[in-house]
């Protein structure tokens, strides 16, 4: 995906009841594991969505099953909470079934509801794996969605043929933004003050603000200018009231907050300063240094903090350790409610973005990296692995090592090039990546 792209992708989440294979068929249909760890020590991120391709459609897959909370009392609360959620968030939906089991009233539950959404439905029916098991699904029938498609997803079988009616039914991803100007997002999990910090910005009420999670329900555009300088704000919408069972709910969160994060150049993540960053946050967050955005972390209601002349920094460091992935994103302290450094908000996001659009010449980056090896020469002590470096792109800065033995510049190495990097030409606020490649002269 490139990462100066910023038309959101439509959305397709996987649902179902627990132990049907969900998790399994997300890996299969994107060709990926689904525990992603952190390179950093002490950072682990559960990446519930990852973007798919087929014949040339991309989409953006969501596995429900990773975001079902464990909080939630009874199995039905569970199957209402998948349910509800994936049809207000997703454009598609694929609900799991098991072939070894047979329809179960859960089943039954979730397809109901399912019935009666305007979005598509595709029945897969998981765990058939031969031929002969393929019998066994017409019994599928009485759920009322359709014919049921026999898939495998330990083996693959039948997950093309429900990769082909699955991108026939979804939208394809709309055109580049038209509007002029940096485009940012706020994000953030339910009631932290989005839409109190949007109205604070614009000054005026442009979103209907409510003190219970989940009043904004589409994701809208509202054009700011500052000076000479015109900012597209994106407030990320919540959910539907009537799908909020227990604290856990607010996981599903995650999923309108993808598509704005990658509609955007700049993303602001709004924290509850009384709350913290907490696991939500830094999926969030991860998603948005995944998608190498620009990103800033603002701690809102300060103005509730009881605070001396070192909670500031302390906050900061705090942030610095929650998101370790992204130690480069700058801290401020908000108040949507006073006003307190909210303009800072924009100024900020104006600064990040120009930081992420320089372009360093190829002389410059190859004289510094040369340097950077001298000071710290890669794995064996070679500096002269190293041939040369250049810069081919921009938002993120990303940067190509010509190398004779690309074993020598590993990902340690990579990170320091690019902490070095950072700290030399002042990239403040977005992520690097160094990337090495094998060249011979």
């Amino acid at each position: 995906m490139s990462p100066e792209r910023s038309a959101a992708l439509p959305v397709v989440a996987i649902v179902g009841r627990p132990n049907v294979g969900k998790s399994m068929l997300f890996n299969r249909l994107t060709g990926s594991r689904k525990a992603v760890v952190d390179d950093e020590s002490g950072v682990t991120r559960d990446r519930n969505y990852l973007e798919a391709e087929w014949n040339g459609k991309h989409f953006l897959l969501v596995d429900t099953g990773g975001l079902v909370p464990r909080d939630v009392e009874g199995l039905s609360g569970m199957v209402r909470v998948q349910a509800e959620s994936a049809i207000d968030e997703a454009d598609a939906i694929v609900l799991v079934v098991d072939r070894e089991t047979g329809p179960v009233t859960a089943d039954q539950e979730i397809a109901t509801r399912l019935r009666r959404a305007t979005k598509p439905v595709i029945l897969a029916v998981n765990k058939v794996d031969n031929e002969k098991q393929e019998g066994d699904v017409h019994e599928f029938h009485g759920l009322g969605l359709g014919d049921p498609h026999p898939v495998s997803a330990l083996h693959g079988r039948g997950a093309g043929d429900l990769l082909d009616e699955l991108v026939a039914m979804i939208p394809d991803a709309p055109a580049e933004e038209s509007e002029a100007g940096i485009r940012v997002a706020l994000v953030g999990r339910p009631n932290v003050g989005k839409s109190s910090l949007t109205n604070r910005i614009v000054g005026a009420d442009v979103m209907i603000v409510d003190s219970k999670p989940g009043t904004t329900r589409d994701a809208i555009d509202t054009v700011v200018t500052r000076g000479e300088q015109r900012f597209v704000l994106v407030d990320t919408a919540g959910l539907r009231k009537k799908a909020r069972i227990g604290r856990g709910v607010e996981l599903y969160s995650a999923m309108r907050a993808l598509t704005s994060i990658e509609r955007s150049d700049v993303v602001i993540l709004v924290v509850d300063a009384a709350e913290g960053i907490v696991a939500q946050d830094a999926r969030i967050a991860g998603f948005a240094e995944e998608q190498g955005k620009c990103l800033i972390v603002a701690y809102n209601k300060w103005d509730l903090i009881e605070k001396d002349d070192s909670t500031a920094g302390e906050f900061a460091k705090r942030a610095r350790e929650d998101l370790a992935f992204a130690r480069y994103a700058p801290v401020v302290q908000i108040s949507a409610l006073t006003g307190q450094r909210a303009d800072r908000l924009l100024e900020l996001a104006a600064d990040v973005y120009a930081r992420a659009s320089v372009r360093v010449p190829t002389h410059d980056v190859t004289e510094f990296v040369m340097a950077a090896a001298d000071r710290r020469p890669p794995r064996g002590g070679l500096r002269s692995s190293i041939l040369y470096a250049a810069q081919v792109g921009i938002r993120p800065p990303t940067f190509v090592v010509f190398v004779k033995d690309i074993e020598a510049v590993d990902f340690t190495y990579r990170r320091y090039l690019a902490n070095q990097l950072r700290e030399e030409y002042g990239f403040i606020g977005t992520p690097i990546r160094v990337l090495a490649r094998k060249r011979r002269r």
